[in-house]
């Protein structure tokens, strides 16, 4: 803290250098004892009617709302997400100048006085609130916004969990398969378990289907609500071992009608829990939200409210997920497809003369490959750099590989508010209505001008 005496009494105006005056003092945050303390040391400048402090916070503070110190000084902050660091604070005191006033902590709202801390223009938009913002806009409601605040709770707990998979033994197999027979990976169970809990715990929820559960999971009264979701706990798993980008997608939808078991329900279920089901099984134009959670190099976490898409980047200096990527847009035309072409052989043959023209057109440059084998991390730079991502129909998987409830659905939903497209090849994925909850559907997904190019080919047979 530098302070700096900014109006005296005239006779003291010389020795206190013209009016101003810096000297060195402490500004000391114990968390322990919660409390602040402000040292200045003695000083000739009593006779000052006014001292106004500025004071660089270095790092984050979390858990402080508001401050009332003593000898009239005060200071007020928003919480853990204001600190931030080359914030500058400015305190604004009376006359006498204490050796060391004593700053406690109380719980009171911050002030609307001139003392108040000014925060600067440049704040960050975190997403607590971002969604706050929306709600006032009316976009979402109180619920939603509570839904999507444990969604990102759970992402940052996965993310913690996959970056320190290796140290903690949470690599390899965890033993047992998911319905569709795919072996799962430890942190395939461990991401289920943390999303759904932290969802059911909201009491917002009424019905929870996951990729990994071989049924939806109705909430049990206690904690029922009246929404739908439906996730993938941890795409791209199979790349853990790797340390390659993986990911959380996820959609929620309006119940259509409430349902509420006791919890413990047992299977087979019955004929009304076996309607309730009918609340899983909507298109994705039905849905309200939808997002996805990337664990790479940063954790980010991009969510479309049908009103556009936006991404927020995890800072971990603050434990808040800070918009980074407002509005984004897909290029209306990319250079990059990303398929798996491995599989080309067995794909149709529009698709092959589709990706075979593409490396080798009658005019242009041709497009490159790029494919993560992880959907998020193919999407997002899908959706950041434009181009086409596929995962089609081919001999071995008639109906394709990624699953339309929690895959294909709300990923359509987001590339569709990013002003792309989202097709299966001859129809609007966002149209199909599942049939069942682990239904497959070829998929393909991104630039406008590239995934039209991509259906005038099937068009054509």
């Amino acid at each position: 803290v530098h302070p700096s005496i900014t109006s005296c009494k005239k006779e003291r105006v010389d020795s206190v250098n013209k009016g101003k005056r810096n000297m060195d003092a402490t500004f000391v945050l114990n968390a322990a004892a919660g409390s602040v303390t402000l040292s200045v040391p003695s000083t000739r400048s009593n006779a000052c009617a006014k001292a106004t402090y500025s004071a660089k916070v270095r790092k984050p503070f979390v858990g402080l709302r508001s401050f009332n110190a003593i000898d009239g000084v005060s200071v007020s902050v928003g919480g853990a997400a204001q600190f931030k660091n080359r914030m500058t604070k400015t305190l604004s005191r009376s006359s006498s100048i204490p050796s060391v006033p004593e700053i406690s902590m109380v719980q009171a709202a911050p002030s609307k006085s001139k003392t108040d801390i000014q925060f600067p223009g440049d704040e960050p938009i975190t997403l607590t609130r971002y969604l706050l913002l929306e709600q006032k806009k009316g976009t979402i409601g109180y619920d939603l916004d509570i839904l999507l605040n444990s969604v990102a709770t759970a992402c940052k707990t996965i993310a913690s969990q996959v970056h320190r998979a290796g140290i903690m033994n949470l690599v390899g197999l965890a033993g047992a398969t998911n319905v569709q027979g795919e072996e799962q990976k430890k942190l395939d169970v461990i991401a289920n378990d943390c999303i759904k809990n932290s969802l059911r715990l909201t009491g917002r929820m009424g019905i929870i289907a996951s990729e990994e559960e071989d049924e939806p999971v109705l909430v049990d009264e206690d904690f029922a609500g009246n929404y739908v979701a439906v996730f993938d706990p941890l795409d791209g798993s199979s790349n853990i071992d790797a340390s390659i980008s993986t990911g959380t997608i996820f959609g929620i939808y309006k119940q259509v009608k409430q349902c509420v078991f006791d919890d413990g329900s047992v299977s087979p279920m019955s004929e009304r829990e076996a309607s309730c089901m009918v609340d899983v099984l909507q298109p994705g134009s039905n849905l309200i939200a939808a997002g996805y959670c990337m664990y790479s190099s940063s954790t980010m976490m991009v969510l479309s409210l049908g009103d556009g898409v936006n991404g927020f980047t995890l800072d971990p200096l603050i434990g808040e997920f800070v918009l980074t990527h407002p509005n984004i847009r897909i290029p209306e035309k990319g250079s990059i497809y990303s398929f798996n072409e491995g599989n080309s052989d067995n794909w149709d043959k529009a698709l092959q003369t589709y990706v075979k023209d593409l490396k080798n057109p009658a005019s242009g440059k041709p497009y490159s490959l790029r494919y993560i084998g992880s959907m998020v991390g193919d999407i997002h730079r899908t959706l950041l750099y434009g181009g086409i991502f596929g995962y089609p129909a081919d001999k071995k998987n008639p109906n394709g590989k990624l699953r339309l409830l929690y895959e294909c659905a709300p990923m359509g939903f987001i590339m569709e508010q990013a002003g792309g497209l989202a097709s299966t090849g001859t129809e609007r994925i966002l149209h199909v209505k599942p049939e069942k909850v682990h239904q497959r559907l070829p998929t393909f997904l991104g630039s406008k001008l590239d995934v039209e190019l991509l259906e005038s080919y099937y068009k054509k047979v």
